[in-house]
């Protein structure tokens, strides 16, 4: 498998693709298969990527401590492999309860989300709360109607999946 960056030519969006090799790529674009995830343009072509070679098995990295650093250098934010901060961990617990909590007081709608939300919106249909998928061209069309949708935090799994 390869892993190319790719960029929406249309919307400059950049997102990864994974593929057999470089000729699966290409054959998959000339029949229309590669396709922007964020506004479905298939035109669609391979971004600037510079390689990740990682150290040899041998070599462990040299830390540079933060007060040896200058200013400009210092990051700005905690690194990945860094663990999180206990009232960050906290934060996200309480986050994904209210989730949880707000989910089960609504309804999973799938694919017609946008529908079901512009029927309620316009009064075609009772209101009620809704969750479902859209995508983001799709959420931006329900805002610029002043319909208030918002995104989940954390991924929900939709009822027929569930264990």
């Amino acid at each position: 498998m390869i892993v190319f960056d790719l960029e929406c030519r249309e919307g400059s969006h950049k997102f990864e693709g994974w593929f057999g090799s470089s000729d699966d790529f290409t054959r998959q674009q000339e029949r229309g298969l590669v396709i922007c995830p964020h506004c479905g343009s298939p035109d669609v072509g391979k971004a600037i990527m510079a390689p990740r070679i990682g150290r040899k098995g041998n070599q462990l990295p040299t830390p540079v401590r933060p007060e040896k650093m200058k200013a400009e250098q210092v990051p700005s934010a905690p690194m990945a492999s860094a663990p999180m901060p206990p009232e960050a961990v906290a934060l996200m617990h309480k986050l994904a309860t209210m989730q949880a909590e707000a989910l089960k007081t609504s309804r999973y709608v799938g694919e017609s989300f946008t529908e079901d939300a512009r029927a309620m919106h316009y009064g075609e249909r009772d209101p009620e709360a809704i969750h479902g998928q859209a995508t983001l061209a799709e959420a931006q069309e329900l805002i610029e109607e002043g319909i208030a949708v918002a995104p989940l935090p954390f991924p929900a799994v939709p009822p027929e999946q569930a264990n």
